[in-house]
């Protein structure tokens, strides 16, 4: 019979093995996904993400803070990374008629397109990756 601390550093392990196996995945995928976007469309992942939130969202804009909170990046990063897509011609930024400190982020048609283009490449990687 195994003691309380061999059966706690059983569990340790089990759980570190489990952390350690997570991060060496999610490395995986991160790394396929930002070498094929990048190579076949010109974007990194979180571009990618950005794209895809606004290409889908319920509306033809999103708030920058909503965007934030879907977004694993500082909301002054954010900012940066939606100003270099907007100098790509990919989004627009406008103020927010209700609310003077709001800004709504929105795809232009050269952005829509980009997203649908790059769309394929992400979904095939995530099904060689993540698929059984």
């Amino acid at each position: 019979m195994m003691s309380r601390a061999m059966t706690q550093a059983v569990r340790d392990t089990a759980l570190t093995d489990a952390w350690q196996e997570l991060q060496a995945r999610h490395a995986r995928v991160t790394n396929a996904l930002e070498r094929a976007l990048q190579d076949g469309h010109r974007l990194g992942i979180t571009e990618f993400q950005v794209l895809e939130l606004l290409a889908t969202a319920p509306t033809d804009h999103c708030r920058m803070h909503d965007l934030s909170d879907s977004v694993p990046l500082s909301q002054s990063a954010l900012s940066r990374l939606v100003g270099r897509l907007e100098d790509d011609g990919l989004v627009t930024r406008k103020m927010c008629s209700d609310d003077r400190r709001g800004i709504y982020a929105s795809l232009t048609p050269d952005g829509r397109a980009r997203y649908e283009q790059a769309r394929p490449t992400q979904r095939a990687v995530l099904a060689d990756q993540l698929g059984d």
